[in-house]
């Protein structure tokens, strides 16, 4: 249950609505999910989140695809349900195969135990790993 009311197309402000059918025209969609729904609650936060947003999931030097699996890759690490979601729907519609979300489980496994063991050992790190 969410700590917030889901803000509907009814109650919203002009504001919220400007917002929300920007998403609806970006994403070629009339649904709004829910937590673009509950960020209504604050429409300051809502826009400048959903601006934030576009620009680093729109066009860039990593493929759309890429940044939905690392966008899961991080939801998992920080236990995100949610997030993981509606990452893994996104990038099943930017063509992410089983095989795909296979390897991604895989790695993020792999990363999540070495990641606990090299900080459970607080182990240096080499020399020439340093930037």
């Amino acid at each position: 249950m969410a700590t917030v009311p889901l803000i509907s197309d009814e109650e919203a402000s002009t504001e919220v609505l400007a917002v929300f059918d920007d998403i609806r025209a970006m994403r070629g969609t009339d649904y709004i999910n829910n937590f673009w729904r509950a960020l209504a609650n604050d429409p300051a936060l809502l826009a400048s989140t959903w601006a934030r947003l576009k620009e680093v999931m729109g066009p860039g030097e990593l493929d759309p695809l890429v940044k939905e699996m690392l966008y899961i890759a991080v939801s998992v690490a920080n236990g995100r349900e949610y997030c993981i979601h509606s990452h893994t729907a996104a990038a099943n519609a930017k063509g992410m195969t089983l095989a795909q979300h296979g390897e991604l489980m895989s790695v993020i496994g792999i990363a999540m135990q070495t990641n606990g063991l090299v900080t459970a050992m607080q182990v240096p790190v080499d020399e020439v790993f340093e930037a």
